[in-house]
């Protein structure tokens, strides 16, 4: 089995995009979320990104993520800051819990990780089971830009103290039919020239057409779905480069 955000893949997450870190996606959501007195809860909230600016603007946000590394590192962000939120380990398709949210917010692209269609079904239903009558859900979305089989990406980041860790993405395998994309992510971190550690993650991708995705939103009770693209409000989207941010009300 190949890793999933694991050890070496959440520090260049928290290196590559510490806390503070937006792209245009913090201060929209801040926006969207204005007036809402009650509970948020963000799934797979990982460090902590999106949770943190959330917390400090006064917004009540739960958050769970299924990487123990991801949710051991934003207990640590929000530890250091002093706030308090309720944080535990979960997926999207499968928690369960006694509580009905005003608004459940899933940035970044990150519900695309749900990769098989009956499993971001199966999320959406549950997102929806959790979310008060009129309750908001918000998420983005993006549209595969490299349609090549065996393209490789080099990246690396260095450390305070002299490490480095390098990944190379490779994509190996892209499913025009079923709408997926798989790519190989190898961590490693080097020192001195010898290598300390490495990882291999298998990073599985899904994608939807825009209007596919309205009215999947549409057929599992949502409704008045705004689309944004580039976190400009209402925006609808022109490119596949753009993000594309889906707002939409659980109808019960």
């Amino acid at each position: 089995m190949l890793g999933y955000y694991s050890k070496l893949s959440t520090e260049v997450y928290g290196v590559d995009k510490p806390i503070g870190t937006s792209f245009g996606d913090v201060e929209f959501y801040l926006d969207r979320l204005a007036g809402i007195t009650g509970r948020i809860l963000e799934p797979a909230t990982g460090t902590g990104r999106m949770l943190v600016p959330l917390l400090e603007n006064n917004l009540s946000v739960d958050g769970f993520d299924s990487s123990p590394e991801m949710l051991e590192m934003c207990k640590k962000n929000c530890e250091e800051r002093g706030l308090t939120p309720n944080l535990f380990e979960a997926d999207m398709l499968t928690f369960s819990l006694g509580t009905e949210y005003e608004a459940i917010v899933v940035p970044a692209g990150t519900f695309l990780l749900l990769h098989e269609r009956e499993a971001s079904i199966k999320a959406l239903k549950n997102f929806h089971q959790h979310l008060k009558p009129g309750g908001k859900l918000i998420m983005d979305l993006y549209l595969p830009t490299d349609n090549e089989v065996g393209n490789s990406t080099l990246r690396s980041w260095e450390l305070e103290d002299g490490e480095v860790i390098t990944l190379e993405t490779t994509i190996k395998e892209i499913d025009h039919i079923n709408q997926f994309s798989v790519s190989h992510n190898r961590y490693e971190r080097w020192k001195s020239g010898k290598l300390l550690d490495t990882e291999l993650e298998r990073f599985a991708m899904r994608w939807y057409g825009v209007e596919e995705f309205r009215t999947i939103l549409e057929n599992h009770g949502y409704r008045d779905i705004v689309i944004s693209a580039d976190y400009q409000y209402g925006q609808y989207p022109d490119s596949p480069k753009q993000s594309i941010t889906f707002e939409a009300v659980a109808e019960k």
